[in-house]
């Protein structure tokens, strides 16, 4: 595992946590300059992810275990933010629900949480392999009815499914390096990864930037993993927000993190809500 630094060493911290598989440029590399104005920017790199290691990703509980040694070897143990992109919302409720480092604002993105008895995990890990993992190393979709599917989808799309592939598959950057069982290991562990309920730590405020357009569903199990998590609802899909809007992604988290005054997420929202 790496973390890549970014900005002005006394600006308050800000880690970055990517989402399943994906690399940290993917996700963040269209919002780290502009996040610079506010913070001190930490963009972690998952073992078995980074081009510069030869490592395979562990567990999620492993994983969580080293970025906390990090925090605390760099930062103190304190930090004023940590973002999840949708995997990465679950090493922000773990590091909220294990209490070994401080941050004062937790934020998920849209992240869904799911989780499942080991044989289900395992059935889902191996159904998911043969279309996920061709794509993340090598941008291919070997499934032909999957890849018929994925050209229609493009074909309509009015901007937001691109973006999200690309936040995947990360273009410019060789993936290849990615072995399967960091692949498996990733998606089977988190989803048999217990995140406790009504995660409360002391001095954290935990946001959620709350995709409408996920289903409601997701309000009941944000409420239930977390005691009085700020919802902010948004009438998009999953990280659209991160993946189409950056820089309206960026105001957001510096207001959600008192660095900026305003509502720049009002014109997201469903009028009247």
């Amino acid at each position: 595992m790496k973390v890549y630094c970014f900005g002005e060493k006394e600006k308050p911290v800000i880690f970055l946590f990517p989402g399943t598989c994906c690399h940290w440029k993917g996700n963040f590399g269209k919002v780290i300059e502009p996040l610079e104005e506010y913070f001190r920017v930490a963009c972690v790199s998952y073992d078995g992810f980074d081009e510069t290691e030869q490592t395979e990703f562990p567990t999620m509980t492993e994983e969580t275990e080293k970025i906390e040694q990090y925090i605390k070897k760099e930062f103190g143990g304190h930090i004023c933010a940590a973002y999840g992109c949708s995997l990465g919302g679950s090493f922000v409720g773990l590091l909220a629900a294990r209490g070994n480092i401080h941050m004062e604002y937790g934020i998920l993105g849209g992240s869904d949480l799911d989780q499942s008895g080991k044989f289900l995990a395992k059935l889902m890990t191996k159904l998911m392999m043969p279309v996920f993992y061709p794509f993340i190393a090598n941008g291919e979709m070997k499934i032909p009815f999957m890849k018929k599917k994925m050209d229609k989808m493009l074909a309509e799309d009015n901007g937001y499914i691109r973006a999200f592939m690309d936040m995947i598959k990360t273009p410019d950057v060789d993936m290849s390096h990615i072995t399967k069982r960091s692949v498996e290991n990733q998606f089977y562990s988190d989803l048999i990864t217990p995140l406790p309920d009504q995660i409360d730590p002391s001095g954290t405020q935990i946001h959620v930037l709350y995709a409408l357009k996920m289903g409601e569903k997701y309000r009941a199990r944000y409420k239930k993993h977390f005691a009085g998590p700020i919802l902010h609802e948004l009438d998009l899909q999953h990280e659209e927000l991160l993946a189409v809007y950056p820089d309206d992604w960026v105001k957001v988290i510096a207001e959600i993190c008192n660095r900026k005054q305003g509502d720049c997420a009002a014109r997201f929202k469903i009028k009247g809500s």
